[in-house]
């Protein structure tokens, strides 16, 4: 029985649509994660960010950010082998939501004002993954086509 959900989950169509979806959502989200969770590409690591969370009204703001960033960092590399796709892309699509009720819709739709439209060209992308899954040459499609 729960082989048969897991199998349901990954089932994907063989397309190559997917792919370059994966990729590129993938390496942002893994990047922007990383940023969080270690300070890597120039990011301020667990504490800066929790600290900024803070100040805008996400409390705890260690645990926003652990939460946040391990979910862009392991569903970003999810993303990028393809491995649970459709799981991964539903709770990076979530964490898009939440950036951009709290973050970005103030300042409008426009990136130049911190506004949430990189935000919704990732929710958009990660949406797309929930309803196609990894496509070919995924871990999921290698999986699920046995």
């Amino acid at each position: 029985m729960n082989a048969s959900i897991l199998m349901n989950v990954m089932k994907t169509q063989n397309t190559l649509s997917a792919l370059p979806l994966r990729l590129i959502a993938g390496i942002i989200f893994f990047a922007h994660g990383a940023q969080k969770l270690f300070a890597w590409f120039g990011g301020y690591g667990l504490e800066g960010t929790g600290q900024w969370m803070e100040s805008i009204g996400m409390a705890p703001g260690y645990l926003m950010a652990l939460l946040a960033g391990s979910t862009e960092f392991f569903g970003g590399l999810l993303l990028i082998i393809g491995l649970l796709t459709r799981p991964a892309a539903l709770a990076l699509a979530a964490t898009m939501v939440v950036a951009i009720l709290t973050v970005h819709i103030s300042n409008g739709l426009f990136m130049s004002n911190n506004g949430y439209e990189f935000a919704l060209a990732l929710f958009a992308m990660s949406v797309a993954l929930v309803f196609q899954g990894g496509g070919k040459f995924s871990i999921d499609a290698a999986l699920s086509n046995k």
